[in-house]
């Protein structure tokens, strides 16, 4: 099947497209990469976003008008990716949409919600649209969150040791795959979140992230500032857990930095970097990996990545491109297997990463231009992921 996997993450910047050939091979998956195309939000969309997302409230009105838009903005990339990579054929195409909310209490989801509304996908493309991936996950009593672990569980099984995948977007998320035993995944807590919310807040809203890790460079960590940001409760919970832009946010940085700090803007940027590279660098060793596989947004950051090098000691760290998937759309093609899953009629999830109860088969279908055909359900389930070069 060839299938379009859209993404957009916590960091709301842009809608990635992702074209794959899928097909299955006995026990394995083999994804053929065929390209990516990308968009940023227009800015007026962007500011509208942000200033729903919580701590903010909002009204329906504006979330009725968002969940438009979004879903807009998202079918004009899945158009895009059916004319450019796909030669004007796709058969499916996978809608994460746009996380804006996760109802976290007491370590337990109840729910989460993502908007960009699939018939406007359907309507622009002719194809039928696979959305909604993680509310069953959480219905099952799972986290619905790293959705993308049997993916990762798939793609890194069969490496020697303990590998881990680790995608930095605005919240960081780890899959660790022993060769024997369960399998884990959890969030870490801030990849990118608290580095883009001091930016943005601390340049008057003329810088949204810190390009090349430019600003962290020029600074220096505050020991003070980095141990009150350590004592967060949330990073002492046993996975599986989830966190998001709900606990992340600017207000919360501005509530741990106290009157005496009077630190350079460079500074609380330095620190909140080291933050995320520390939290991430616990994680892996908590959770026994020798090896850590990075893609998302925060991989193009210089600074965390020397941080996160640092703080990883001997363990090593290379991207996603070196094992053959693009970093840069890594969760768009995670999605694309997930709704190739869902058509085939498999689960999509793995109960000891997200908490659930049992494997569930993920999202809703909304039809395309014809009469909505599934293949015939797969008779088993692949275990392990191949990428094949084009």
């Amino acid at each position: 099947m060839r299938i379009i996997g859209l993404m957009s993450g916590t960091s709301h910047d842009a809608v990635d497209a992702a074209a794959a050939d899928l097909a299955l091979r006995g026990d394995s998956l083999l994804l053929t990469p065929l390209g990516m195309v990308s968009a940023p939000y227009p800015e007026e969309l962007r500011a509208a976003l942000t200033t729903a997302l919580p701590p903010a409230s909002t009204t329906m009105r504006e979330v009725c008008r968002l969940d438009t838009r979004i879903g807009q903005a998202f079918a004009a990339v899945a158009d895009r990716a059916v004319r450019e990579l796909c030669d004007g054929r796709a058969d499916l195409v996978v809608s994460h949409g746009q996380t804006v909310y996760h109802w976290v209490e007491q370590g337990r989801v109840h729910g989460t919600l993502q908007i960009g509304s699939p018939a406007w996908i359907a309507e622009a493309t002719g194809c039928p649209v696979v959305s909604d991936l993680r509310s069953r996950d959480v219905a099952a009593g799972g986290q619905g969150a790293p959705l993308v672990s049997i993916v990762d569980v798939m793609w890194l099984r069969g490496r020697p040791g303990v590998p881990a995948a680790l995608n930095l977007g605005g919240i960081a998320n780890l899959t660790v795959a022993p060769a024997a035993g369960e399998p884990v995944a959890f969030d870490t807590g801030p990849g990118n979140a608290l580095i883009d919310a001091a930016v943005h807040a601390l340049t008057d809203g003329r810088l949204d992230y810190d390009r090349d890790g430019s600003l962290a460079a020029r600074g220096s960590v505050d020991a003070a500032l980095l141990r009150r940001l350590l004592d967060e409760p949330y990073y002492a919970k046993p996975p599986p857990k989830t966190t998001g832009k709900e606990l992340f946010h600017w207000p919360y940085l501005r509530a741990v930095l106290t009157d005496g700090d009077r630190l350079p803007a460079e500074d609380v940027v330095a620190t909140v970097t080291r933050l995320t590279a520390r939290t991430v660098a616990d994680a892996v060793r908590s959770a026994g990996a020798g090896e850590v596989i990075a893609s998302g947004g925060g991989i193009r950051n210089p600074t965390l990545m020397s941080m996160l090098r640092s703080a990883l000691r001997d363990t090593p760290l290379r991207t996603s491109d070196d094992l053959g998937l693009p970093s840069a759309a890594k969760e768009a093609y995670a999605f694309a297997v997930l709704g190739f899953l869902t058509v085939q009629g498999l689960a999509g999830t793995v109960p000891a990463c997200t908490g659930a109860r049992h494997p569930s088969v993920l999202g809703s279908i909304t039809p395309g231009g014809r009469a909505l055909r599934l293949p015939e359900p797969a008779a088993t389930a692949p275990v392990r992921l191949r990428v094949v070069p084009v």
